[in-house]
């Protein structure tokens, strides 16, 4: 566990001010004091690596989205969500492609997709289109920060917080 968090440690910082694809194994495993053979024991590549480096912003994600109340303002954690990820944003923009790609994009869909299709399901037994709701959701979700955090769309944390959670209710309501 310790060498998985040194190996997590050393790409987050290697990829701080670039993308995955400019970062190398030996990099990596300089700044996490280990051998090749150690980061392979532990990952096949620099992609795994990324993506497990990732999941702890993702289940912040997941979980922040999925938290109450349900009103017309974000909950907080939303709020603080994008002001954690604000702190960090060369770390994740890096991980973050600029279509919303990369490790961090791709497990953000998928994560905050199966989440809200778990939550529609349970909140709303028997309604349909679910599928299609979660996906806009997801979609929605991932391109927003994707778009902040490359300077597309501009705006304070507690500003892209706002609009993403009234984007997000405009999805759910439109799908009922």
């Amino acid at each position: 566990m310790r060498t998985r968090a040194r190996l997590r440690a050393a790409l987050l910082t290697a990829c701080a001010g670039r993308p995955l694809e400019e970062v190398g194994v030996a990099e990596v495993i300089r700044g996490a004091g280990t051998a090749r053979a150690t980061f392979y024991l532990h990952y096949d590549n620099l992609r795994e690596l990324a993506l497990d480096a990732c999941a702890d912003l993702v289940r912040t994600a997941v979980d922040a989205l999925h938290t109450g109340p349900f009103g017309a303002e974000p909950p907080p954690a939303v709020v603080q969500l994008f002001t954690s990820i604000h702190e960090r944003a060369a770390l994740h923009r890096g991980l973050l492609g600029p279509t919303g790609g990369g490790p961090l994009g791709e497990l953000l869909h998928a994560e905050v997709m199966a989440r809200s299709l778990a939550e529609r399901r349970r909140r709303l037994p028997g309604g349909n289109r679910h599928e299609a709701a979660a996906s806009a959701v997801a979609a929605a979700f991932t391109g927003l920060l994707t778009d902040w955090l490359h300077g597309r769309v501009p705006g304070t944390p507690d500003r892209l917080a706002h609009d993403a959670w009234r984007v997000l209710l405009a999805i759910h309501h439109a799908f009922g």
